[in-house]
């Protein structure tokens, strides 16, 4: 393994700007993760408190009918609170944004969405059965009579309908088959499915409106949720994007199927963007312009210029290269937790593969680092593949990085996350080649979810604490 060095110079001039110290970026991500960790316990554990307060647990132990209600009440309890949180996870809420990261936002995503789905269906079952036994029906005409006789019943069986549809396209099989923009769409649902499943409950549901504590809750919780939604998905993306006037500067071909695309506005740096975060970019150059991409920064944003990379594999990807110049942009964001801010080490470790090299440069970019201290190993199907080659030459030459290519198709055998032409090398043993002083380097990983996993896996192997590995995400 060759480590490519050149000649040492300056730092990037935005490098050296102001700002704050790491314990205080360190403290400061660690409170919002205090805050959104508190934020979704404390919902959870206090609609476990209305259902036991509601005499949910005597009920478990008084007969076969009250004991599925009982269960049925819960179930549907904690399924409608995870429901809403999902939402609100959808809604791009700073607290959850901040306090949780990308990474850690589509893992908690995955896992919220999967045990909501599986309650509310539990939740449906149970309370069937449960009113069959004790109306002595058969349990199909109870469900029948659950959709045509309770109120709110129709709204809710349309969005239950809706939230399966949801969960049926996000599973990793059906999302390969789909393209991201119809799968985007279909997951846009999950907002109507919550809001037609929920109303019957705040109508009818016995723990909803048994008591003023449980009305207010369920109702502020609903509005509370809505009003996110409007706000930081709507109102908020609409008043950045007017006042800081984002327009395309120039768009340059990068590597043999990438694109770099250059934007130019007024106060950009009021947005606050940090390198390694991302924003969801629509450009009004036509029909289509509505469907929203998420794309990483791939160069540290300057007073007045971002910058984004691209690998051109699809629709949203492959309008890129045919944006002109001065055709305006509307964002969201900046997003994701992919920063330096909960770096501790003094080292950095950089792994990178396709377009997962562009966020990575950007850190590198921002991030204060001396001579030497900083280590990106990039990889790529072809070398002539490698996105941001030109931004790498000049950090090798004017910071000091140590750049390791890897170009090839991924091995078959030994570790996977590297190519064939190493494919007898041990993984544990090339990272701790890499950086051998593990305890004093901060790891970021960023590409394809499959390879991600083995360089993770590997580098938990090796010894890297877990703190100190970030791993950015390309889907949720």
């Amino acid at each position: 393994m060759a480590t490519i060095t050149l000649p040492i110079g300056t730092p990037r001039a935005h490098s050296a700007a102001i700002r704050p110290s790491a314990a205080v970026r360190r403290r400061r991500a660690e409170l919002w993760n205090l805050g959104a960790t508190v934020a979704v316990w404390t919902t959870c554990l206090y609609v476990v408190a209305l259902w036991v307060a509601g005499g949910g647990v005597q009920a478990l132990f008084t007969g076969s009918a009250d004991l599925l209600n009982s269960a049925g009440r819960l179930t549907g309890l904690v399924a409608s609170n995870l429901l809403l949180l999902q939402v609100l996870l959808m809604a791009r809420v700073p607290l959850f944004e901040r306090g949780f990261g990308r990474d850690g936002m589509t893992r908690m995503h995955r896992l919220v969405g999967f045990w909501s789905f599986a309650l509310l269906l539990t939740h449906i079952v149970l309370q069937t059965l449960g009113y069959a036994a004790s109306a002595g029906l058969n349990p199909l005409v109870q469900l029948w009579q659950f959709v045509v006789d309770y109120p709110g019943m129709l709204l809710a069986t349309a969005g239950t309908a809706l939230v399966i549809l949801v969960a049926l396209t996000s599973m990793k099989r059906a999302r390969r088959r789909l393209r991201y923009e119809s799968w985007h769409l279909l997951h846009l649902y999950g907002y109507l499915g919550a809001g037609l499943a929920l109303p019957h409950q705040l109508w009818t549901g016995s723990d909803f409106t048994a008591s003023v504590a449980a009305t207010w809750y369920w109702w502020g919780l609903w509005i509370l949720t809505a009003v996110a939604v409007i706000a930081y998905r709507v109102i908020v993306p609409l008043v950045r994007s007017r006042r800081h006037l984002l327009r395309v500067a120039s768009v340059t071909r990068d590597g043999a199927d990438g694109v770099t695309v250059r934007m130019r506005g007024e106060g950009i740096a009021r947005l606050g963007a940090q390198p390694g975060q991302f924003f969801v970019w629509r450009f009004m150059d036509g029909p289509g312009w509505t469907r929203g991409h998420p794309f990483s920064l791939s160069a540290a944003p300057t007073g007045d210029e971002l910058t984004i990379s691209a690998r051109l594999v699809g629709d949203g990807t492959s309008r890129l290269a045919a944006l002109r110049p001065g055709t305006r942009v509307h964002v969201e964001g900046p997003y994701g937790g992919f920063t330096g801010e909960r770096r501790r080490g003094r080292r950095m470790l950089m792994i990178g593969a396709g377009a997962g090299v562009a966020p990575l440069v950007s850190l590198l970019e921002g991030e204060p680092y001396a001579p030497g201290e900083a280590v990106i190993l990039t990889r790529d199907t072809t070398p002539e593949a490698a996105l941001r080659t030109e931004a790498l030459a000049a950090l090798v030459r004017d910071r000091g990085v140590q750049h390791i290519a890897l170009p090839g198709r991924r091995a078959r055998s030994g570790a996977s996350w590297l190519p064939e032409s190493h494919a007898r090398w041990n993984g544990v043993d090339a990272l701790r080649h890499l950086a051998p002083d593990v305890l004093e380097h901060e790891v970021y990983v960023c590409g394809p979810p499959d390879w991600a996993d083995a360089v993770l896996h590997d580098l938990r192997a090796a010894g890297f604490p877990p703190e100190r590995i970030h791993r950015e995400a390309f889907a949720i």
